[in-house]
């Protein structure tokens, strides 16, 4: 008869296991569909949504570094009067450890400060936000859309944060090319201000919106953009 330690390490790692293979079924199906259809995949069925969340941090806790943390401190050492817009933002780790006003938005959640959405089409005001941070959550074959929505609610001079797996923005293993990423946000009306490579899981981005031009007319990714920021980012990648 095996020991009562033993079995119950072996039934923890069993559970790890199934969790870890959920979370890589939900993730792909993230990535592989739209906005609209994620939303009311989970909308049907919140706990799938809660399962995805629970592998995905069970993924997350073996990363040295998380890049949420990155982003925390950095909104701690700006402006306490941002507003703050946490696209994806999954257990809102963003607005629960900054002073900030933070509309978290995910797809689904039991948490009442959460917005529940397609991130493509929030109810934010256009032009109210200081900052929109898109962590690990450039999903779908419409995220996109998810910049552009994001264009629209950023004030002029308003920070874009994003954070990328880095395994997913690597052109050397048949991945994504990030300078083709920054141009296309770019071309979308921002500036590239900086970018953070040193962590070898994940890279950072912090772009700003440019002030409107062309009459006051808000940035729009014309079709071959699109295909651009499409090309740039559709490669199917695995948190590991």
């Amino acid at each position: 008869m095996p020991k009562r330690g033993n079995t119950s390490s072996l039934l923890d790692k069993m559970r790890a296991r199934l969790s870890s293979g959920h979370f890589r079924m939900f993730n792909e199906k993230l990535y592989t569909s739209s906005g609209e259809y994620a939303f009311d995949y989970f909308k049907n069925d919140p706990n799938l949504f809660y399962v995805y969340h629970t592998g995905y941090q069970g993924q997350m806790s073996h990363w040295p570094e998380q890049p949420v943390n990155v982003i925390i401190n950095w909104l701690k050492s700006h402006s306490a009067s941002w507003t703050v817009a946490d696209f994806g933002c999954g257990n809102a780790a963003v607005a629960k450890n900054v002073e900030n006003k933070v509309f978290s938005i995910d797809l689904v959640s039991d948490d009442p400060s959460v917005i529940a959405c397609d991130m493509a089409h929030t109810p934010l005001e256009p032009s109210s936000i200081d900052v929109a941070i898109f962590c690990l959550s450039l999903m779908g074959i419409n995220y996109p859309s998810y910049l552009e929505e994001a264009n629209r609610v950023l004030k002029p001079s308003g920070w874009l944060v994003i954070a990328e797996v880095r395994s997913r923005l690597d052109p050397n293993n048949g991945s994504a090319d990030p300078e083709k990423l920054s141009k296309a946000i770019i071309e979308l009306g921002f500036s590239l201000v900086s970018k953070d490579v040193k962590n070898k899981m994940f890279i950072l981005f912090y772009f700003r919106k440019k002030e409107k031009s062309n009459g006051g007319k808000e940035h729009r990714l014309a079709p071959v953009e699109a295909v651009l920021v499409q090309t740039a980012m559709s490669r199917l990648s695995r948190i590991h």
